[in-house]
């Protein structure tokens, strides 16, 4: 339910009992209907969420729209949504839902507001199943009678009552609340966000190495072989296989986001990979590294008298100066690794908010990541193979300051989008 809208429903003994047509609806995060059969929608919403309206506040936060559908008074209903928080500002209330024509309900759903639909039938609930999708929203509904089965099977999300709920009702949806809260379903929401911005968070950190990676190779091909290769194909596997790893992992267990259910939902059409996320990884945080990454390559090289065309092979007089080059530009890349796996642990806030320590696991990854590094460059068994050298104290200084550059260059980049997106939203 990450990232989408949808609709749920349901009828059963808590809250979930009070409403047995529970819908959430929007474009990629769920909205809720509830529905109840029996008298005792009041009873069961104020059960569940009377106590305070939080989860309907978040609900409303995170861009969903929750309606009610119910057999009940449409009187009783709306001033029990009102209570929670449904329905604000504005609520509509469908006072005979069973005699409600096609039209009048496409009149409803177009506007941006929260409904009642009382006096419903099992059969309306599924009607306005079939309407919500024909508008294009993602639906979840919630249910857990048998006739509220072709309702839960022809929403996107059929969100069945696992205490309270018919064997039918489990078998037509695609989930099952285990504790018949409606306030599970809002927290499932939260979760599957995170879950889908760690993905985009991953794949953001393995793309934006690609052009430090490729732009050494390229500057040899271009130079015609004057600029000798500054990253060796032995390097590029250890970063590939050995630094790399394991902080790109750790970044799928970052927590959530701050404002992560204040964001509205993604498009249904969007794609994990998107136009924004190749920029920020290829435009900005990859050309950042691409040019940071060859600055120790070139001093050490110019430190050693070296010119464009002249030989670095083995036996020359700047072979050595070669191999301490090359290492450089390695452990260049993999301190431009530590400030991109800072950067993308946020795609709206800044790190301030989200906090340095938050994941022990990224920082236990980047820990590791440096320790290998290390070992390669200063290990004399590891040197032959990689054909690395030891780094003067000057060079390492110099990489040093690398993952503050990246990671501030983004930094300040997010924060001209924050600043821009809150001059747009004062208009």
């Amino acid at each position: 339910m990450a990232g989408a809208r949808g609709q749920l429903a349901g009828r059963h003994g808590q809250y979930p009992q009070a409403a047995p047509g529970q819908f959430v609806h929007g474009r990629t995060d769920p909205s809720v209907v509830l529905r109840r059969a029996d008298g005792a929608l009041e009873d069961r919403l104020r059960g569940t969420l009377g106590v305070d309206d939080e989860t309907a506040v978040l609900a409303a936060d995170a861009g969903l729209r929750v309606h009610i559908v119910t057999g009940d008074n449409g009187t009783t209903a709306a001033a029990v949504a009102a209570e929670v928080g449904i329905g604000a500002p504005r609520l509509a209330v469908v006072p005979d839902a069973e005699r409600m024509t096609d039209h009048r309900l496409d009149e409803l759903l177009g506007d941006d507001l929260e409904i009642v639909f009382a006096r419903a039938a099992p059969e309306t609930k599924l009607k306005i199943a079939d309407a919500l999708r024909a508008h294009g929203k993602i639906v979840a509904m919630t249910g857990d009678g048998a006739n509220d089965a072709p309702a839960l099977h022809q929403a996107h999300i059929g969100v069945a009552m696992g205490r309270s709920g018919t064997d039918v009702a489990r078998e037509a949806s695609a989930m099952v609340l285990t504790d018949d809260d409606f306030a599970t379903i809002v927290t499932a929401i939260e979760s599957g966000r995170r879950v889908y911005d760690n993905v985009r968070k991953f794949i953001l950190y393995i793309f934006a190495h690609a052009v430090p990676e490729v732009v050494p190779f390229l500057i040899f091909a271009l130079s015609g072989g004057l600029v000798p290769l500054p990253l060796t194909v032995l390097q590029i596997l250890a970063i590939d296989l050995g630094t790399e790893t394991v902080p790109a992992l750790a970044l799928g267990r970052e927590p959530a986001e701050p404002g992560i259910m204040s964001r509205p939902p993604r498009r249904s059409s969007e794609g994990v990979i998107t136009r924004d996320m190749l920029i920020r990884a290829w435009g900005y945080l990859g050309v950042v590294s691409a040019v940071l990454v060859l600055i120790p390559f070139f001093y050490v090289l110019w430190k050693a008298g070296w010119s464009p065309g002249d030989d670095t092979g083995g036996g020359s007089p700047l072979h050595d100066a070669y191999l301490a080059a090359t290492t450089a530009t390695f452990a260049g890349l993999v301190t431009c690794q530590v400030g991109t796996a800072m950067a993308a642990r946020t795609d709206h806030a800044s790190l301030r908010r989200v906090g340095l320590l938050t994941n022990p696991l990224l920082l236990g990854g980047i820990a590791f990541e440096l320790a290998f590094a290390a070992a390669l460059i200063y290990l004399p068994p590891l040197q032959g193979l990689f054909g690395t050298a030891a780094l003067p104290a000057d060079v390492l200084a110099i990489v040093a300051a690398f993952p503050v550059i990246v990671w501030g260059t983004d930094e300040l980049r997010r924060r001209a989008r924050r600043r821009a997106r809150g001059r747009i939203g004062e208009r």
